[in-house]
């Protein structure tokens, strides 16, 4: 279920742990959710390599809530490609971030 909701959703829920859910662009690529942040990127309170998270899923049609997810936030650094569908995923124009997680199931 958790492949299918991502594969189609440009935006999670994502609580690190002791923090707030907030809404945040995504990237399902390779199996797996990217973030990034900071830069001209997103700032997400509380994110650090190995910060217990909750993703949560929701429709992008109907915005219904779809599943709940316990993950771990891994810092990585991405490759050409992965920065390369990082870049082409997004509407701004030229995007930057200063870290990328990957989101791991816990």
């Amino acid at each position: 279920m958790l492949d299918n909701a991502l594969r189609k959703a440009a935006a999670v829920w994502l609580a690190p742990e002791g923090h707030a859910a907030r809404l945040v662009w995504a990237l399902w690529r390779d199996d797996t959710v990217l973030v990034a942040v900071g830069g001209t990127e997103q700032d997400v309170p509380g994110l650090a390599d190995g910060v217990p998270c909750l993703l949560t899923v929701r429709s992008p049609t109907t915005h219904s809530h779809l599943v709940d997810v316990p993950v771990t936030a891994r810092l990585v650094d991405p490759d050409e490609d992965t920065a390369a569908a990082l870049r082409s995923a997004r509407l701004n124009a030229a995007p930057r971030w200063d870290s990328v997680y990957r989101l791991e199931p816990s």
